[in-house]
């Protein structure tokens, strides 16, 4: 403002300067909680992904291949037919339900059958190694079972439900 030929400023008239403030902090991003029931179920998803793509590559073994076009287990050295893949099935189902059962069912059903179903899958798993050579399926195997035993720790540390207190 110009009073006489000469610029007055806010500080001139006894006002205190107006600074900008300067900042040279970080951006601090908030880490949300992820719900259980979430948390459980995309564990069984990856879980899912890791075992479905160990089948897949045992397909690029010729020992694994020829039996299988022979109708054979070449691991277990037995004729595939209609009861060996209905048993297949029976066996993969539970892990490919977990994924939906950890969103659907209630909390304190949901911890114990989800750490019951990881520990099951992981003892089989871990069993399957027995005698196994090739690094993939090894590799493969272990990151199934540090994926279940995130599972059953993770259904085992379960929050609490919380108790409304009573007006007294």
């Amino acid at each position: 403002m110009l009073v006489g030929g000469s610029r007055l400023t806010a500080t001139s008239v006894g006002q205190p300067e107006e600074r900008i403030p300067v900042t040279t902090a970080t951006r601090q991003y908030r880490d949300t909680p992820v719900d259980v029931k979430l948390m459980l179920s995309t564990l069984w998803i990856a879980m899912m992904f890791v075992f479905a793509y160990v089948d897949i590559f045992g397909f690029f073994r010729a020992d694994i291949l020829k039996a299988a076009l022979d109708g054979r287990v070449a691991t277990m050295d037995f004729t595939v037919d209609q009861i060996v893949l209905a048993a297949f099935l029976v066996y993969i189902l539970p892990a490919v339900l977990m994924v939906v059962l950890s969103l659907l069912l209630a909390p304190r059903v949901n911890r114990v059958v989800n750490i019951v179903v990881s520990l099951v899958y992981a003892i089989t798993i871990i069993g399957g190694c027995i005698g196994e050579t090739w690094a993939y399926y090894l590799i493969g195997s272990l990151v199934e079972v540090v994926l279940l035993v995130a599972i059953a720790r993770t259904a085992w540390r379960w929050p609490p439900p919380q108790i409304a207190p009573t007006a007294a």
